[in-house]
């Protein structure tokens, strides 16, 4: 059956963080610094050590039950672990999510190939993106930056629906948005376990890009229990591939 839609993860596949996680600590200087010009009184080390526990406990909780709560929600627990009284809408607690999503975005850049490809595939095809990020509203803007959001017709993004992949809820609701049959569908993504499984799981084809890249390091992903349905090297390689799924 033809392929009549086309869904994308974002990070790594689209978009891609340069540097591996050399981001992270200048991104959480950016936090603290304007924490402290707000009124949190604490060393840096005591914030780095609670930040730290806060986001591993809900990346532990996340694995398990596919949920992904904003990025605020982990600045909110900081604070509130650090004795600070806030909840998750506080302007500080919003501002300081944005720091920290601002400083983020200075080491992101497109794929090399994705406008091309992007352009050669619109109007063909529906075309949607669902990705995993804590930080939804930082997506949205490099979309813009970048002149990639026109080309979508569903943009989903996991902490904005508190669903993230595997998890089927995710794809089925960018599916459901682009009125598309999974069976007449396929995804492109990175991350064996979480893009490829995941879209096959609802009946997708399932197209793994391959290459070593920021914050997914491939030869660390082995493929013994994943079998995409077509891998790539490059973006390039998508529209002749997509046309023989």
């Amino acid at each position: 059956m033809k392929v009549k839609a086309v869904l994308f993860d974002l990070f790594d596949t689209l978009l891609l963080i340069e540097g591996g996680n050399t981001f992270y600590p200048p991104c959480l200087r950016k936090l603290y610094g304007f924490m402290v010009e707000n009124g949190v009184n604490v060393s840096f080390e005591d914030f780095k050590r609670v930040y730290f526990e806060v986001r591993d406990r809900i990346y532990m909780e996340t694995s398990q039950n596919l949920e992904e709560p904003h990025f605020n929600v982990r600045v909110w627990q900081t604070l509130k672990k650090l004795g600070f009284d806030c909840n998750p809408t506080d302007p500080i607690v919003v501002r300081g999510t944005e720091a920290f999503a601002e400083e983020l975005s200075i080491y992101v850049k497109v794929d090399e190939e994705a406008l091309t490809v992007l352009e050669k595939l619109y109007g063909k095809y529906k075309l949607g993106i669902v990705s995993n990020f804590a930080l939804p509203e930082c997506a949205r803007k490099l979309l813009e930056k970048y002149k990639l959001k026109d080309f979508f017709d569903a943009i989903v993004i996991s902490a904005e629906i508190n669903k993230r992949k595997p998890s089927p809820e995710i794809f089925k609701k960018a599916l459901t948005i682009l009125e598309t049959e999974p069976s007449k569908a396929c995804f492109v993504g990175d991350t064996p376990d979480i893009d490829i499984t995941g879209a096959q799981k609802v009946g997708m084809k399932a197209i793994l890009v391959v290459r070593r890249t920021s914050a997914t390091d491939w030869p660390t992903q082995p493929l013994r229990r994943v079998k995409p349905d077509k891998i790539v090297k490059s973006l390039k390689e998508l529209p002749a591939v997509i046309e023989d799924c």
